[in-house]
């Protein structure tokens, strides 16, 4: 008897990294399932649709039933991360060592901290801040289940990506999105700093990766980026897509701190601005070792990808 093909389930579907993981999974030739709260994400034919809360221990185990793999990129309220992501992240833990799949998280730099250097996966974590110590803790989990058997693990890192539908990336949606519009696009910080930006289309591919080899299993990993580019040069290539260059700006520390008793990201955005006023470069060397040669698309390419994404389907009526 043929056994049935395994079952790869991403959680958060409706996001940009979950939706985007779903759609390279699915070009994989994969079995996929899409979780999202409303069970209707936006996804290709052929990937099924499920609703599901994986905040709850019963929501959890219907999501993941089944699986092989599973992809876990749901999160809650960006504000709300120190209240509950950890108790999200041990229901799905839980949930997924129930049905005996491999766990791959979707992670960001944020444990790091300031002054990390060009980031590897042997860069000590030492950030503070409060969302930078919940991803600190939560990695500790996700390692020490692996150690302790209950369920495979591999952790997939980016730093912020852009791309099409990536409407919560602050990329997107500041350097990229009004184009659409005509308006001012903006980066966050400085202009001059060096920073490492990645195309969520290679950062899904990544995530494939991990989900689909065991030499993943039991470790962090560096995903694939293109060559760290500063602000103003991001914002060039923008400007060098579209008929007319847009004005270009830079959102200061002393404008987040004027905004922040009434806009929420801006107080959010405080707290790791160091990310953006300093160098923030990553180094994928290990996971290009291990499993490349990967090729991430051209930076150029990637800008005129998502920009031309935007400007159909974003543009003012």
């Amino acid at each position: 008897m043929t056994p049935a093909p395994a079952l790869h389930i991403v959680l958060g579907a409706s996001g940009g990294a979950g939706n985007a993981i779903a759609r390279a999974l699915h070009e994989a030739g994969l079995t996929t399932r899409a979780i999202n709260r409303s069970g209707s994400a936006d996804l290709p034919d052929g990937i099924e649709n499920v609703a599901a809360d994986v905040t709850d221990p019963a929501g959890a185990a219907r999501a993941v039933a089944g699986a092989d793999v599973v992809y876990m990129a749901a999160q809650p309220p960006y504000h709300r991360w120190p209240e509950e992501f950890p108790a999200m992240l041990d229901t799905v833990i839980d949930a997924v060592a129930g049905v005996d799949a491999k766990l791959v998280m979707v992670d960001n730099l944020y444990g790091y901290g300031p002054g990390a250097g060009t980031i590897t996966e042997t860069t000590p974590e030492r950030a503070t801040d409060s969302k930078g110590a919940v991803r600190r803790a939560m990695t500790e989990r996700l390692l020490e289940a692996h150690r302790s058997g209950r369920l495979r693990v591999a952790i997939g890192r980016a730093s912020d990506y852009f791309g099409p539908r990536a409407d919560n990336s602050a990329i997107s949606a500041l350097a990229v999105k009004p184009v659409a519009t005509g308006k001012t696009i903006r980066w966050t910080g400085s202009l001059d700093a060096a920073h490492s930006v990645a195309y969520l289309p290679d950062i899904a591919r990544a995530h494939v990766q991990l989900g689909t080899d065991e030499r993943a299993d039991g470790r962090i990993w560096i995903l694939p980026h293109a060559p760290a580019v500063t602000g103003a040069d991001f914002l060039r290539l923008v400007n060098a897509q579209l008929p007319a260059p847009l004005k270009t700006g830079v959102i200061s520390k002393t404008m987040l701190r004027v905004a922040s008793p009434f806009h929420r990201i801006s107080k959010e955005t405080l707290g790791i601005l160091y990310q953006w006023t300093e160098p923030f470069v990553v180094d994928d060397a290990a996971f290009q070792t291990t499993f490349g040669p990967f090729t991430t698309t051209s930076l150029e390419t990637a800008v005129a990808e998502t920009v031309a994404w935007y400007r159909r389907h974003h543009r003012r009526p």
